[in-house]
């Protein structure tokens, strides 16, 4: 099953290695069917402390680091984050080999 991605900006970055990303999102109400801004903050794993607030960044959902932080930047400002720790090269790693796996099995 593929992990989410969402777009935020960041709200708070006053914690070691965490950020809050603010995620709006755009849904149609059921009866009136007017488009309503719903928002939501998520915690996010910010491994080289380099988000700062305003930044726009892309978190993707990974296994829970905390009681809260279940989330990864993987980009901010457009940019891949380099160096993303532990969790960020264990994804690599994984997708890494998925790709070769598909690679191996699929005719030359």
């Amino acid at each position: 099953m593929p992990r989410r991605v969402l777009t935020g900006r960041v709200t708070s970055d006053k914690m070691d290695k965490t950020v809050t990303v603010l995620v709006d999102r755009r849904v149609m109400h059921p009866l009136y069917k007017k488009f309503i801004r719903r928002s939501k903050k998520y915690a996010a794993h910010d491994e080289a402390n380099v988000c700062q607030v305003g930044d726009l960044v892309r978190i993707e959902e990974c296994p829970p680091i905390s009681k809260r932080k279940a989330w990864l930047v993987i980009e901010r400002n457009g940019a891949p984050i380099q160096g993303g720790g532990v969790i960020a090269k264990a994804a690599a790693s994984a997708q890494a080999s998925s790709a070769q796996a598909s690679a191996e099995g699929a005719p030359a």
